[in-house]
């Protein structure tokens, strides 16, 4: 036990990776690798967990390991140094050495691209921007490529990434709209929770009437019946019914009038398909009946 005075741990270490700091202090500190370790900043016990925040920190960024249950505390000046209290740390400060002379987070990717070109599908986004991001004509010599090598493979790089942005924007646009559906649908059945009752004025059911003004595309939610009222009704008599103007209830009418059609032919088509496999059923019976009466 050290009391109130507990030792505090230095080294000067280059640290490019979060998951590199964590065996280095836990040798240094003499703890079990499995065992649970914290790290912060030195300065106000930020916790450090993530490499990208990681790779953001300034040179010369101070952290601390804890170990399990160790908490971080503010220093104390006692007879004019520091002193820790509550548990034993470890500082490492990274990149102590002269900044000019440090190297770029992105010149061990390329060294590891250089040796496995492969290896480039296990990194994480911000390592392929570190990439993206680096000279190109130091990138070139790390990797043993020319120039114009090097420039295509940014490029292609930069497109990786910007097409996993668009694909997170889709996933989030779709799950908006996906909610925004499940709300209208909610408030549909609120708002008419069978939909039967018919309106007096235009002699449509409110469900009708409902779709009609306001689901999208509402063609594709009506029946073939629903459909055929509509077209029947002519385009004066929906500009009424449906309060519109005449160039929107036009639309309307032509896109049932369209709807109405694909299924008429769906229709007529299922009817040929049968017709037709009734006919070669009754052929293949006659077929059977004459060879029985030749036999």
């Amino acid at each position: 036990a050290l009391g109130s005075v507990l030792c505090t741990v230095c080294c000067v270490a280059r640290c490019w990776r979060l998951s590199a700091l964590l065996p280095t202090g836990c040798e240094l500190l003499g703890v079990n690798p499995t065992d649970p370790v914290t790290v912060v900043l030195e300065t106000d016990g930020t916790i450090v967990e993530d490499q990208a925040y990681f790779l953001c920190l300034p040179l010369n960024t101070k952290f601390m390991l804890l170990h399990d249950k160790e908490t971080w505390a503010p220093a104390r000046t006692i007879d004019g140094g520091t002193a820790w209290m509550a548990r034993e740390s470890l500082i490492l400060e990274v990149d102590a050495v002269d900044s000019s002379a440090v190297t770029p987070p992105w010149w061990n990717l390329a060294l590891q691209l250089k040796q496995d070109l492969t290896s480039i599908i296990l990194m994480s986004e911000g390592e392929l921007q570190s990439l993206v991001d680096a000279p190109c004509s130091e990138l070139a010599s790390a990797l043993g490529f020319q120039e114009k090598k090097t420039i295509e493979l940014q490029e292609t790089l930069q497109r990786v990434l910007d097409r996993k942005e668009e694909e997170r924007q889709s996933k989030q646009l779709l799950q908006l709209y996906l909610k925004a559906v499940e709300k209208e649908d909610r408030q549909e059945d609120v708002d008419s929770p069978d939909g039967m009752e018919v309106d007096s004025a235009s002699g449509f059911m409110s469900r009708t009437l409902m779709v009609l003004k306001g689901k999208t595309s509402p063609e594709t939610r009506l029946s073939t019946e629903d459909l055929q009222v509509v077209v029947s009704r002519g385009l004066e008599a929906m500009q009424q019914v449906l309060g519109w103007d005449a160039e929107r209830t036009s639309m309307l009418m032509q896109a049932c009038q369209a709807e109405l059609s694909k299924r008429l032919q769906q229709v007529q088509a299922m009817q040929s398909i049968s017709s037709t496999q009734q006919d070669g059923s009754r052929q293949r019976e006659g077929a059977g009946m004459a060879t029985q009466g030749s036999s």
